[in-house]
């Protein structure tokens, strides 16, 4: 397992299309918002008055899209290469092996979350949870990797094309446009739009992230992140597990 996580971590690496463009494109991504969307923080309710801390959440969203991407294709490559084919011959568990495969997207996860975090210091945003918040924030970055990885895992194995899995990108970042990503839930005007983001499990992960920048220690809305994405990732990692044997049996 050790020497897959290995092999994931340094794959990711050589790739800079897969390293520096979740770098990079959320970033571009919150500057844009930032000055676009500033006027929003003079709504009576926004909770800061820096609409830059309230939007360095979705860079870790958008975060997770990449790692599911990533993941799922740097495995359906394996598939179709016939790599994950001669691992069936080898006494190592199936389990064992979907951990080493996301290795490099966990890896990849952490790094990202750092760097918008010091893109968030150098624009001046503090979190509220302070230095154990930070901790907290790169753990739930971590388990936001895995959980997402694990999907483009699944996909992978279930469709055995890297186009396949490239083909899911647009219809995740759908669910990220219509959650709370740009306002508060309760601002939203438009009831339907309101009622489509509080439906939406994306609402409550960019919450999550929100909570430990602009409000502190707020235990309601880390539950429900940390809730939803354990059950992402759990139900992604069954998925995933039970598709491999199938899959190694072709």
């Amino acid at each position: 397992m050790l020497l897959l996580a290995r092999r994931s971590v340094v794959r990711t690496w050589r790739q800079p299309a897969a390293t520096v463009f979740p770098l990079l494109f959320p970033i571009l991504l919150l500057a844009v918002n930032s000055g676009g969307l500033r006027a929003e923080t003079h709504l009576p309710g926004f909770p800061t008055h820096s609409f830059v801390a309230f939007a360095l959440a979705v860079p870790f969203i958008q975060g997770a899209l990449f790692a599911t991407m990533n993941a799922g294709t740097d495995l359906a490559r394996d598939v179709e290469t016939g790599f994950l084919n001669r691992l069936s011959l080898t006494p190592l568990r199936g389990a064992a092996l979907l951990a080493g495969q996301l290795g490099g997207v966990i890896a990849l996860g952490v790094i990202q979350a750092c760097f918008y975090l010091a893109v968030g210091f150098a624009a001046g945003v503090r979190p509220k949870a302070g230095a154990a918040g930070v901790v907290l924030l790169l753990v739930f970055a971590a388990l936001i990797a895995l959980s997402f990885g694990a999907l483009g895992a699944w996909a992978a194995l279930r469709t055995g094309s890297a186009e396949a899995v490239q083909s899911l990108f647009p219809v995740f970042f759908v669910f990220l446009f219509i959650s709370s990503m740009n306002i508060p839930r309760n601002l939203i005007a438009t009831t339907w739009f309101r009622d489509a983001a509080t439906a939406n499990p994306v609402s409550y992960l960019l919450e999550c992230v929100r909570s430990l920048i602009i409000t502190g220690w707020d235990g309601e809305a880390l539950g429900l992140g940390f809730g939803i994405v354990v059950v992402i990732g759990v139900t992604a990692l069954t998925l995933a597990a039970r598709s491999l044997p199938k899959r190694l049996a072709r």
